[in-house]
């Protein structure tokens, strides 16, 4: 495919990466390790080599270079290598908040709480510290003990944030979803952990509306019966509903303003740390279990490193609670950084340039955000550089790929120096598999390079490793962040199901990448919903890129059906931007767009108008369970509606495809 843009699009400051804690990193390892780097310490591509080849240097490496302080040090740091299996840092023990709060500044906010209307309000170190202490001590009385189950339906606030550290300071297990979420879509996450506490908000802001999800917080807790007790977050300002509650109900005033010593459990390396959860298109969502220690070395790694971040920056990242970027904004306090916590929709019709105007405001060094977010700005002609965006210096994207396209829009409305870090990674690590660093080239269109400590490569059918052509994101050594197992899964049946039945001992995530021979990564999209037209394997991600750059389209998806017959259908469905009609000179313009910028093999079939693209709540498009729909799969069989960001479009695409099949004469396909 061809790339309209100068390659590569940018290259880092050399002052600013020669300063950058990678390097100094890079530099200690090479002094006290002998290995790591060239001799200026900035060639990334001979850092990650040693980071994967030898995994126990790599990560002990880590361990000193961010001074781990375990209250029982570690035996070595890889016991075992298998996957799945690996066993880390055995008889080491240790506490996630007790390194989360240890490094923050008192003359600095630890949390900034910003919402859409403008307003912020800063957390202390000390009074976060203290909210936190209380916080435990209130669980601690509640029956809240080692291995107990926490769950937050909560917004993105410090309350979020203050109830997490809390509940992993005791060695109990957090997990969280945000209020948008219809009380039984939570239940289906949270029954599965049997509860003993529940921390609920009064509502959430979104859209200049203040949503009322007190009735909500009270059904989630009658469909938790292991419920000693909910505490209740006045959040919006609506008056607490006490009635009928079915467990202990607690202000959260009343728990977290106690004057309380805080006392950190020390746990094992692999204690469990939070659970979250897959998207759960079908079925119940899959529970992802995470560990204190392999967390706490991911996350450092992944923002001190990656991310460049450390006392005096701020982190602000559009994220809700139940997307694993929210854990990372929760782990910007490990850094000694500040991270911003954020209420409301990202580009409010009030004011959409709200984020940007945060973190002007603020301060901010990195801003985060998602591919949809940026082509929205770039496509409604929203102009970031209205704001003074001197402080930003890295601009994070993640959540699916992003397109060529807005590489030069990043560039001339934010900023020519900063960093547009393009990240691929999962709920499954907690992290990302590759991405970009300090020292690292940014091609647009591609992700820099493999994270470190990622052995990452792209597989074959026959699990050969390929360069510059298309094939499966496997990673061939463990990471410390892979799950320790999924919640109710006791023989680990569903867990190597997951990701390791197709490559044996090797993590194979379901996503089509390409390796590039300079070391780059290219992704597809997934590799279950991957277009494959006369054996031909097509990545939808490449036909989405080139059609929503089209003024005329706000949304495009691409997928491919197998027919009974044998047949392939390959339709793309459309979205038409405001005023646009999707005519026949449109229908030629996207067939070119198409076939100039991805192949003429890519061209559909056909092109249909719909009236939206249906998303996970996390906002990757449900490629495979609308090909399944077309196909005539029951729809109770291919997604459940309260994992849909509009549930109303599972009907119209079902409908769609029974139309269609009434049309050519076929059968539905077997489930």
């Amino acid at each position: 495919m061809t790339r309209p843009y100068p390659d590569p699009f940018m290259t880092p400051d050399p002052q600013a990466a020669a300063a950058s804690r990678i390097v100094d990193f890079a530099r200690r390892s090479a002094r006290h390790r002998g290995v790591g780097a060239d001799s200026d310490h900035t060639d990334y591509a001979a850092l990650h080599r040693w980071s994967v080849a030898d995994l126990e240097g790599f990560w002990g490496a880590v361990w000193e270079y961010f001074d781990i302080d375990a209250d029982r040090p570690y035996e070595r740091v890889l016991a075992e290598e298998t996957m799945p299996g690996a066993h880390w840092f055995p008889g080491a023990t240790l506490n996630y908040t007790q390194h989360a709060l240890r490094g923050l500044s008192p003359d600095r906010p630890a949390i900034i709480a910003m919402d859409e209307t403008g307003s912020a309000r800063p957390v202390g170190a000390g009074q976060l510290r203290a909210e936190v202490a209380s916080v435990a001590a209130t669980l601690r009385d509640l029956g809240v003990g080692l291995g107990d189950r926490v769950v937050g339906y909560l917004p993105n606030t410090p309350h979020a944030i203050v109830a997490f550290l809390a509940a992993a300071s005791l060695g109990a297990v957090w997990s969280v979803c945000g209020q948008d979420y219809a009380p039984k879509a939570a239940a289906d996450r949270f029954a599965q952990l049997e509860p003993t506490v529940l921390i609920a908000a009064d509502g959430y802001l979104f859209n200049g509306t203040a949503h009322d999800r007190r009735e909500a917080a009270l059904e989630l807790a009658r469909a938790l019966p292991t419920l000693k007790a909910t505490l209740l977050v006045d959040h919006v300002g609506l008056p607490r509903l006490s009635r009928n509650h079915p467990s202990l109900a607690v202000p959260w005033e009343d728990a977290a303003t106690r004057a309380e010593q805080l006392t950190c459990t020390p746990v094992p390396f692999d204690h469990p740390l939070w659970v979250v959860f897959s998207s759960g298109t079908t079925g119940l969502p899959k529970g992802i279990v995470h560990g204190h220690g392999g967390v706490l070395l991911e996350h450092l790694k992944t923002l001190g490193l990656h991310s460049d971040l450390g006392p005096g920056d701020r982190l602000l990242w559009y994220t809700t609670t139940h997307w694993m970027m929210w854990n990372l904004v929760a782990s910007t306090l490990l850094t000694g950084a500040t991270t911003c916590t954020y209420d409301g929709s990202p580009a409010p019709l009030a004011r959409p340039d709200i984020l940007w105007e945060l973190a002007a405001r603020h301060r901010v060094t990195v801003f985060g955000t998602s591919p949809q977010y940026l082509l929205g700005m770039a496509k409604f002609g929203i102009d970031p550089s209205v704001h003074d965006l001197s402080s930003v210096r890295v601009v994070g994207c993640t959540g699916s790929a992003l397109p060529a396209s807005a590489y030069p829009w990043v560039r001339d409305h934010v900023g020519d120096r900063v960093l547009l870090a393009s990240i691929s990674g999962g709920t499954d690590i907690v992290s990302g598999f590759a991405g970009s660093a300090p020292t690292t080239p940014v091609r647009a269109g591609e992700l820099s390079a493999p994270h470190l400590g990622v052995a990452l490569a792209a597989y074959d059918a026959e699990g050969h490793p390929v360069v510059d052509q298309v094939g499966e994101l496997v990673v061939t050594r463990p990471m410390p962040s892979m799950p320790l197992y999924f919640w109710n899964d006791p023989d680990g049946t569903r867990f190597h199901d997951a990701y390791f039945s197709t490559y044996p001992g090797v993590w194979r995530h379901g996503d089509w990448i390409t390796f590039t021979s300079h070391g780059s990564v290219i992704v597809h999209g997934r590799s279950d919903s991957t277009l494959n037209r006369n054996g031909v394997r097509l990545g939808s991600a490449d036909i989405h890129d080139v059609v929503e750059r089209l003024p005329e389209v706000t949304e495009a998806l691409v997928i491919g059906a197998e027919e009974p017959d044998g047949g392939y259908w390959m339709p793309l469905f459309v979205v038409p931007a405001a005023g646009a009609v999707l005519d026949d000179a449109l229908r030629d313009r996207i067939h070119e767009a198409i076939r100039s910028g991805v192949s003429p093999r890519h061209v559909p079939d056909e092109i249909l108008e719909v009236p939206a693209v249906p998303h996970t709540r996390t906002g990757k498009k449900l490629e495979v369970p609308v090909k399944r729909l077309l196909q005539g799969a029951p729809a109770e069989q291919v997604v459940n509606p309260a994992t849909v960001d509009a549930p109303e479009l599972i009907d119209y695409y079902a409908r769609l495809g029974a139309e269609r099949r009434a049309r050519t004469g076929t059968e539905p396909a077997r489930s």
